[in-house]
This record gives C-alpha cells, structure tokens and sequence, in this order.
C-alpha cells in the first residue's frame, strides 16, 4: 500500500517540478504517473550502472555528480513517456535538482505505525 502513495507522491512531484521549470513539461496526471514507472525503471538498470562506473567522480564531487546522472535519466525518460518533455540538459538538471529537494522532504513525513513494509 505504501509503494501505491510513493507513486502518487512522485507523481504530484514531477507535476510540480514542471511547473516551476522553464522546459520541463507534462501534459497529465496520467502522463505523471507513468513517468514515475519509466523513470524509476530507468533509475534501476542504467543509473545504477551509471552510478557504479563513475563512482570514484561521485565521491570526490561528494556526489553532486550523481545529479548528473539523475538528469540523464530524467532527460531520457522523456524521450520514452508521451506527454512528458524535457527540452534542455538545464531543465532537466534543475528538475533533478528539484525532485532530490523534494524526495528529501518526503524523507521527513512521518512513517505510518501499522506498516510492515
């Protein structure tokens, strides 16, 4: 049940990045959601490889170079998403920026006391 609120959570996040970003944009909440799934599916398989090999640059940028990284993925997961659009390497730094911002937040809401998960 918590995955289910973490997709919704990620998906007002993206809708909110792109309002603030010049050049980030969604069409739809549905467009959101699935942009949560490609991404996250993105994030696990080639940022993960990503993140291994250039691990040493991570941890001498105290690993701001991930952000790299995370733009990467967000720029191409909007390549694969219809509705979903990242036209500059900005915008999509500045939206990895803000969804890191935003997820660090999320870090702060309180765990629910019945979850086993």
């Amino acid at each position: 049940m918590r995955w289910l609120l973490h997709w919704i959570l990620n998906a007002v996040a993206l809708l909110v990045i792109a309002h603030f970003v010049q050049g980030f944009d969604i069409s739809n909440f549905v467009s959101a959601l699935i942009a949560v799934i490609v991404i996250g599916l993105l994030n696990a398989t080639l940022g993960l490889l990503l993140k291994f090999v250039t691990l040493p640059l991570g941890i001498l940028s105290f690993g701001l170079f991930f952000l790299v990284i995370n733009a990467v993925i967000l720029y191409f997961s909007a390549k694969f998403v219809p509705g979903f659009s990242v036209t500059t390497f900005k915008a999509a730094f500045l939206g990895a920026l803000g969804l890191a911002i935003v997820h660090l937040l999320f870090g702060f809401l309180p765990k629910p006391a019945s979850d086993s998960n």
